[in-house]
């Protein structure tokens, strides 16, 4: 609500009045003065990117005494910083507010969409699915693993309830990691609970939804918009039909069938898993877009990992460099894109030290700046 308050005011950087209270826009964003000319930002400009960036709050006093000293603007002192950041505890702010919100799960704790007659237990598990994505991302950025993880994964984090849910056997109700997540049916995005349950429907599943979600949000496809006037699915499919079988027949009108082969494919290998990101016996058998033929997650798992890793890796870096820097990624960032997606062993450390290093993230753009221009 405070953004589309204030955002009309930003440029101007007038002061905003809401129904008790008086706010300066600087007070609500973090703002950088905006120069005639690209040129460097300064130390402590750089202390509040850092931080903003991996921790999103204020830099700590190390940050501040470097930003002092003039050192910061060092390339090597300022990657030295972002990876004593990442091994810090406040990297589950990045975790949260870049991982989640990339997945598009950041809201999955307080999620009241789902149905309570169909699945009443959901209420008590979905903080526990949105924590199991949040860990997964610290584990990602602290110990520097490779990003194609986040579809190849063999691990997750549980704790007891969660892992009921997902039928693996632990001890205790502790949260920990487990191993052998392939071998259990599950691994990556692609088998969190919290991804399963957002892009579903109320009381069912939806292929739809899913294949959208991965189409756009993991591969970074861009979809047209449907036609105003297609009609609303059902929750509950009419009696004799699958709520596969209900996605095949709507995909089936001509108006829509184009856009549905892009995605439902992707939906209808995850239909092995219910509403609420459950395993269920299904038909998990599809044809991808691109006529490569995969049975369930596993079989898209590995369609990911090696025909479309660059794709996942690309998507990846775009989205990181857009958090970083708090703006939409324009052409000329392409080539620091292409550093990223080539960086030997797809490390997160390894990129978020690249990102910090760019011109993009150590220079502030001039009123005069255009698009293809200097960063």
């Amino acid at each position: 609500h405070l953004r589309e308050l204030v955002q009309p005011t930003l440029a101007a950087g007038r002061h905003v009045v809401s129904d008790r209270s008086v706010y300066s826009s600087h007070f609500l964003y973090r703002a950088e003065a905006v120069p005639d000319t690209t040129g460097p930002v300064t130390d402590h400009e750089l202390a509040t990117r850092l931080s903003y960036f991996l921790w999103s709050s204020l830099p700590d006093a190390e940050l501040r005494e470097l930003a002092d000293a003039g050192a910061l603007r060092d390339p090597d002192v300022l990657a030295a910083q972002a990876r004593r950041m990442l091994r810090d505890d406040r990297v589950r702010r990045l975790a949260t507010e870049f991982g989640c919100q990339w997945l598009h799960v950041r809201d999955v704790a307080t999620l009241d969409e789902k149905s309570a007659r169909h699945f009443p237990e959901f209420t008590s598990l979905r903080a526990d699915m949105q924590e199991e994505v949040v860990r997964f991302f610290v584990d990602l950025f602290a110990n520097d693993r490779d990003v194609l993880s986040l579809v190849a994964a063999d691990h997750t984090f549980v704790n007891g309830p969660l892992a009921r849910h997902y039928g693996l056997a632990v001890e205790g109700e502790d949260w920990r990691r487990v191993d052998g997540l392939h071998a259990a049916g599950r691994g990556g995005v692609l088998g969190f609970a919290a991804t399963l349950a957002k892009h579903a429907g109320a009381s069912r599943t939806s292929a739809i939804l899913r294949g959208t979600w991965l189409s756009e949000t993991v591969l970074g496809e861009r979809l047209p918009k449907p036609p105003k006037d297609v009609p609303v699915l059902p929750e509950e499919p009419p009696a004799g039909l699958s709520e596969r079988q209900l996605v095949e027949r709507h995909s089936s009108d001509p108006r829509c069938a184009g856009c549905h082969r892009r995605i439902d494919p992707f939906g209808f290998a995850l239909e092995g898993f219910d509403a609420i990101g459950r395993a269920r016996a299904a038909d998990t058998t599809t044809t991808l877009p691109d006529g490569t033929a995969v049975d369930g997650l596993a079989g898209l798992r590995d369609y990911l990992a090696t025909r479309r890793r660059d794709d996942v890796l690309r998507q990846f870096a775009r989205k990181l460099l857009g958090y970083a820097l708090g703006r939409s990624v324009q052409l000329s960032d392409e080539p620091l894109i292409d550093t990223l997606v080539q960086s030997p062993g797809h490390r997160a450390a390894d990129l978020v030290e690249l990102v910090v290093r760019s011109p993009q993230f150590r220079t502030v753009r001039g009123r005069s700046s255009a698009d293809g221009g200097a960063p």
